[in-house]
């Protein structure tokens, strides 16, 4: 079994070329072997929206409001890049805040 961490970029059968971002801990990933996601697509138009470059090339918006939780041994997932700890921090930063009390 592939062993997923957050700020990874996969790719789920089924959705073509469209990208994904892990975007749980670690911890919860390990004590649940499922996870958090969020799409990366071609669009800048909100807060929400964070710019990523990962390492290996892929780049687009992690679209934060859109997190979606999924089973990788049920879903056909594949690591095909990650991004580098500081857009992890960014992007974390989003979704928390998106829950914070007023």
């Amino acid at each position: 079994m592939i062993s997923f961490s957050q700020g990874d970029i996969i790719s789920i059968s089924g959705y073509g070329k469209k990208a994904f971002l892990i975007v749980s801990k670690n911890a919860f990933i390990k004590a649940t072997g499922v996870f958090h996601i969020c799409p990366i697509m071609n669009i800048t138009t909100g807060p929400l929206h964070i710019e990523i470059s990962g390492n290996k090339g892929i780049t687009g918006t992690v679209i934060c409001e859109q997190i979606k939780l999924i089973d990788p041994t049920v879903r056909g997932c594949s690591k095909i890049d990650n991004i580098p700890y500081s857009d992890i921090m960014n992007i974390s930063d989003a979704i928390q805040g998106m829950f914070e009390y007023d």
